[in-house]
């Protein structure tokens, strides 16, 4: 695949991610804990059938035989897919896109922690700068007294999210510890299983099901057209990009998920969410940035 060609693929999966505002926005009876249900279940099954036609009878046998590292790396991404669409019915999609842009920060920040590696200056200066976006936001909505409760949900994104990255780069052998090294390929398995466990977990608080036909069939195309197929697509596009242009490109779902919940479903973010996500776009593209232009 060559770069240009990565990098176009990389807009479209930013594209379709950043659909899931919009969409969540449309439905008519599905709520909190049965839409992530819904969409978890779906993206379980889609992925389930995407992966048992390239690999067979296989996949069984791969996902018993998951290092340790790939089901802890599955427990996160199930915590992302519930606290996301679980935050989405509790406060705006932008400041819960904006909360979730934390997640490169958070990580970098894990990795000092748990894995002692060493941060450059622009990395501590970024993590501080993004703080200070999201501190604003959280000040800013308490003194106007708006709810708050959707932004603490979806700190667990950004949370799980370098959680998930911290603990496969420790099985990667990226630090001292001993490898229990998953393959590229077991990448796609922990998506599934962080869907699977989504689901089931959420299915008797979701209890009963009200979601129609109009409901099911938008909660269907987000299973598949928002999680599973650029999951997947991300996953080849690693091998391509480098880490710092994917991180700055996957911004770009932050800016579109706003823009089409503007456009189409009629939510103007606040002046504070519009500062905070400033703040914290401009950290990370900074610090983006500078590794890039020390590693060219």
């Amino acid at each position: 695949m060559s770069h240009r060609r990565a990098v176009l693929l990389m807009i479209l999966v930013t594209l379709l991610w950043s659909s899931a505002g919009v969409v969540t926005r449309q439905l008519e009876q599905a709520r909190s804990f049965e839409v992530t249900f819904w969409r978890s279940g779906f993206n379980a099954l889609f992925l389930a059938g995407i992966l048992a036609w390239q690999r067979g009878p296989a996949l069984l046998r791969q996902l018993r035989e998951a290092p340790a590292a790939v089901w802890v790396s599955g427990l996160a991404w199930s915590v992302m897919y519930t606290a996301f669409m679980v935050a989405m019915t509790l406060t705006t999609i932008a400041n819960v896109l904006v909360t979730m842009a934390l997640g490169p920060l958070l990580t970098a920040l894990f990795s000092r922690v748990f894995l002692h590696h060493r941060l450059p200056l622009r990395t501590w200066v970024a993590i501080l700068v993004g703080s200070a976006g999201i501190a604003w936001m959280f000040g800013q909505g308490f003194a106007a007294g708006a709810g708050m409760l959707g932004v603490f949900v979806a700190l667990g994104v950004p949370i799980a999210a370098a959680t998930n990255w911290t603990v496969l780069q420790h099985a990667s052998g990226h630090d001292d510890a001993e490898p229990d090294e998953p393959a590229p390929n077991d990448m796609p398995l922990a998506v599934l299983i962080g869907a699977t466990i989504s689901a089931l977990v959420t299915l008797p608080l979701a209890w009963p099901l009200q979601a129609g036909a109009h409901d099911l069939t938008l909660l269907a195309g987000l299973g598949l057209f928002q999680l599973a197929l650029p999951c997947l697509l991300v996953v080849q596009l690693t091998r391509v990009l480098a880490g710092p242009e994917v991180a700055l490109l996957g911004l770009l779902e932050v800016i579109f998920g706003v823009l089409w919940a503007w456009l189409f479903a009629g939510e103007n973010p606040s002046s504070a969410t519009i500062t905070g996500g400033l703040l914290v776009l401009a950290a990370l593209v900074g610090n983006e940035l500078l590794a890039w232009r020390q590693k060219t």
